[in-house]
């Protein structure tokens, strides 16, 4: 009983990186034809989580690559700026590369993780927080963190802006696919936060 049980805890972990990690493909740049096609084949159950990705994956088949490009551009590029400033420093403290990156950049350093050398967004940008997140749970990069350390990580660096950053997101002028990614951003991360909350330690 132990090992069914144990691989359902690692099946649950393995889901909620992927997650992650899908979140931080879909804002680290507009989707291609292959991932708005993946999104599009998205389904979901009764739950807000299930539900939130039932939606999206609507508005996947519905949105074409060209028109989600031009709305990514304006949310998060945009003329000198996008309408969002998607960085835990700005959400934080009102300006870019402040403490919260530092902070961010004292633990990647801990775990041995760097910046790759073809990205060039600061590193609290919430795509990279989401990749990094979803590559702990999994030791993409070594050994798979404990839920304590994925705790403290989550505590520190994702929960005191994330969930406020996808609001933003759903409510903005520019946002329409990118809404529906927001909603399952925030019930995402609403869901991460308590189950945070409930465990031990």
């Amino acid at each position: 009983m132990s090992e069914a049980l144990q691989t359902k805890v690692a099946e649950e972990d393995r889901l909620r990186a992927d997650l992650y990690n899908f979140l931080g493909v879909l804002l680290s740049g507009p989707p291609d034809e292959t991932l708005l096609t993946m999104t599009a084949g998205l389904s979901g159950d009764e739950s807000p989580l299930g539900q939130a990705t039932t939606t999206l994956a609507k508005m996947a088949k519905l949105s074409k690559v060209k028109t989600v490009g031009s709305e990514y551009n304006k949310l998060f590029i945009g003329l000198g700026r996008g309408e969002l400033l998607p960085y835990a420093s700005y959400y934080l403290t009102g300006f870019l590369n402040e403490k919260p990156l530092a902070r961010l950049r004292d633990d990647m350093a801990v775990r041995g993780l760097q910046r790759a050398d073809n990205v060039f967004e600061p590193e609290d940008n919430i795509a990279s927080l989401m990749e990094m997140m979803g590559a702990m749970i999994v030791g993409r990069f070594g050994v798979e963190a404990t839920l304590e350390q994925q705790k403290t990580f989550f505590n520190t660096h994702i929960a005191p802006w994330a969930a406020h950053f996808y609001s933003d997101l759903e409510g903005a002028k520019n946002s329409i696919f990118y809404a529906s990614v927001a909603t399952v951003g925030r019930t995402f991360m609403e869901i991460e936060a308590e189950a945070f909350r409930m465990s031990a330690g």
